[in-house]
């Protein structure tokens, strides 16, 4: 991409989205950090040497993401947008405590498939507006999950989501398409991200079973090197592709509590 090109990052202040940053910005682009925590967002500004552009927003706010855009398209042409955005959860259906909150699964499902989705309208919007560079306008990549395709128990909620997010890849690459935009949806599997924390030690040892090769979790500048291809590539349109190391997640039936 060029070097006055911007580029708009979800959930770019940590993990996979903070490293799909420094890879874009490697390459001259600025990239534009949107994200809910100030601290995250002052954290990853000075990970970047004061580089980036951090935003405070929600994916699911309509203004708060337009404002992110506007912030992004001060810095040069919006050629390319990475939402990495999302929030993981794990909870039976029929719990200890009773079924599955409602509220729960409505704020999952908002925050993973609404939210990519109304940043993908929005940046659409400002895409088509763009002078072709060469066959296209703009290129959006969306996160999905294994999850998506081998939910665990537990991951009703998640699963839908990200399965959300792999559903409309390809009717969204076929209408863009139109506007010289291509949607690409990448499905990560285990990768050493912040997130990985909140996993229970136990939890995390019985994901470990399903590693095939490599025999270990992902580093984030991995998934950002693919993430970078995708954008470079002009063949690549309308599909998911999954960066996990052959794993094909268990059913999680082996945990027995709540």
């Amino acid at each position: 991409m060029s070097p006055t090109t911007a580029a708009l990052v979800t959930g770019g202040t940590s993990g996979l989205g903070l490293a799909v940053a420094a890879r874009l910005m490697a390459s001259g682009v600025v990239p534009v950090l949107l994200g809910r925590s100030e601290e995250r967002g002052e954290a990853a500004l000075k990970s970047l040497d004061g580089k980036a552009v951090f935003v405070r927003g929600d994916v699911a706010s309509e203004p708060e993401v337009a404002g992110a855009l506007d912030a992004a398209e001060r810095h040069g042409s919006l050629r390319a947008v990475v939402n990495c955005a999302g929030v993981p959860h794990a909870a039976r259906v029929l719990g200890r405590s009773g079924p599955h909150s409602l509220d729960r699964f409505v704020q999952v499902v908002t925050a993973n498939l609404v939210g990519t989705f109304n940043v993908v309208r929005l940046a659409a919007a400002r895409m088509a507006a763009n002078e072709p560079a060469g066959e296209e306008r703009g290129v959006i990549v969306n996160t999905a999950s294994l999850a998506a395709f081998e939910g665990q128990v537990g991951q009703a909620a998640y699963a839908a989501s990200k399965g959300g997010v792999v559903s409309m890849t390809l009717p969204l690459a076929r209408e863009l398409a139109g506007s010289l935009i291509r949607v690409v949806t990448v499905a990560p599997g285990f990768f050493a991200t912040p997130a990985v924390a909140t996993v229970p030690e136990a939890a995390r040892a019985e994901l470990d079973h399903d590693l095939v090769h490599p025999r270990r979790w992902g580093d984030p500048a991995e998934f950002a090197a693919l993430v970078a291809h995708v954008i470079d590539n002009p063949m690549i349109n309308g599909g998911t592709i999954r960066v996990d190391g052959a794993v094909r997640m268990s059913s999680g039936l082996r945990h027995r509590s709540s």
